[in-house]
């Protein structure tokens, strides 16, 4: 799988947050990957649920880190797409030393474009600016 169909499904499981408790995130992570088009092999099932887990271990900084950066936003305001959208990106900038700010950002506004309403790219590209 590519990085960039990890980086999607990790987008799709982080996206669960927003309607699930964190209890509930170890059975809606086992529901995640019995859907058949979040399937993966072994390893790349290890991979997203760990980088997963690493996300949500810095979920308030992240949210701080997004609040601090975004003037007249926060992220309670945010639409949940593109709030999830920029949680994976910041995450990918600040704590993940194997992605290249300009990829993260990249790959964020391209999960905009897929996912996100028409103003998302934008936006998301904006906000993410503030990190570059």
């Amino acid at each position: 799988m590519s990085r960039r169909e990890l980086r999607e499904l990790i987008f799709k499981l982080l996206f669960r947050i927003e309607f699930n408790s964190r209890e509930e995130m170890d059975k809606q992570t086992e529901f995640f990957f019995e859907e058949e088009e979040n399937q993966a092999d072994a390893a790349d099932t290890a991979y997203i649920t760990d980088k997963f887990s690493r996300i949500v271990e810095r979920l308030e900084t992240i949210d701080s880190t997004l609040n601090e950066k975004v003037k007249g936003w926060d992220t309670g305001r945010m639409g949940k797409v593109d709030l999830t959208i920029l949680r994976l990106a910041v995450y990918e900038i600040l704590f993940d030393e194997e992605i290249p700010t300009g990829v993260a950002i990249n790959e964020a506004v391209e999960l905009a474009k897929k996912y996100g309403q028409d103003s998302s790219p934008s936006f998301v590209n904006g906000v993410l600016a503030k990190f570059a």
